[in-house]
């Protein structure tokens, strides 16, 4: 397959679904990415295919909650499953929100959300060290009852209490990927790899199972990329262009970097983790993978930055 200039894997952040300062309502939410959809559509109007992705943020936490509150009438689901539900949701209100947005423009393209597996390593080292935080802030009591009945692993964050923590493994394969490829040659817009897809490892004998762990979002988007064969991979941030010092009164913003320099300020710790580590490392392994051109930037100048006036292009 050759890399296709025009066909551009989106990975939406969380504050274009589901920003912290909102209560989570439906209608919140409907709201958002709504205004969110208005600059996908532009996108298309400006002949770029698109294919989508997003983060399940907060949303992944409020089914937790949920199900803790109820486990005593309704038995709780394993986390494979509440990622299932989260790509569900969300990506129903983009696919709405989006379809409707194009109606509104008379551009005629599905636009189809599909629950997306992705393969991780049984004997990934993620598993033996759980590092991401995941679901509300207990106190230490709260943390060591629910560690007893569930055998959950809780951590001390940030001094604002103990969380659920769970492995991030690496996506190795994107079980779905022929799929996808199927729908965007029939001009079809696909969400897919939702809050970095569900996790799933292989068994002896060839079939997969959810395990307990959450993908990170970026990496599997990058990983979409790249078997896609999308010219463009853009990762949509909190901010419009990335900077090296960032917050220091020497900080400097970027209009692009090779994959070298942005290396090499990896490795002299400028991306935090947390923060624009992620984005950096994403962009780097579409790159390894032979990708031809990364964008970081804001929702907001997403449409400038594929015109080449806003954003940080990171280049082979």
């Amino acid at each position: 397959m050759e890399w296709d200039p025009k066909l551009a894997v989106v990975a939406i952040g969380g504050n274009a679904t589901f920003p912290p300062h909102i209560k989570g309502t439906a209608e919140e939410q409907f709201e958002i990415v709504g205004r969110t959809c208005v600059h996908l559509a532009r996108m298309i109007q400006m002949g770029f295919r698109l294919v989508l992705t997003h983060g399940n943020g907060p949303v992944i936490g409020n089914i937790l909650i949920r199900m803790e509150m109820a486990r005593h009438r309704i038995s709780p689901m394993p986390m494979d499953i509440c990622v299932a539900d989260s790509q569900g949701g969300i990506g129903y209100i983009i696919q709405n929100c989006l379809m409707n947005r194009l109606r509104q423009l008379e551009i005629s393209h599905p636009v189809v959300s599909l629950i997306t597996q992705v393969e991780v390593r049984a004997d990934d080292p993620a598993f033996q060290n759980p590092s991401k935080p995941i679901g509300p802030f207990y106190t230490q009591e709260e943390a060591e009852r629910i560690a007893r009945q569930t055998r959950w692993e809780f951590r001390e964050d940030a001094g604002r209490g103990y969380r659920r923590m769970v492995p991030s493994p690496q996506p190795v394969a994107i079980l779905e990927i022929e799929a996808i490829r199927e729908l965007v040659g029939t001009g079809a817009i696909p969400i897919a790899a939702g809050g970095g897809g569900i996790p799933v490892v292989r068994h002896s004998d060839g079939g997969f199972r959810g395990v307990a762990a959450v993908i990170d979002k970026d990496l599997a988007s990058a990983l979409l990329a790249v078997g896609l064969r999308a010219g463009i991979f853009l990762i949509l941030t909190g901010v419009d262009r990335v900077a090296l010092d960032f917050g220091k009164p020497s900080q400097r913003f970027l209009s692009s970097l090779t994959a070298g320099e942005a290396r090499a300020h990896l490795e002299a710790g400028q991306f935090p983790e947390g923060s624009m580590r992620p984005k950096i490392e994403a962009a780097l392994r579409y790159l390894d993978g032979e990708g031809k051109t990364v964008i970081i930037t804001s929702l907001e100048r997403s449409v400038d930055a594929l015109d080449g006036g806003a954003g940080t292009r990171v280049l082979p």
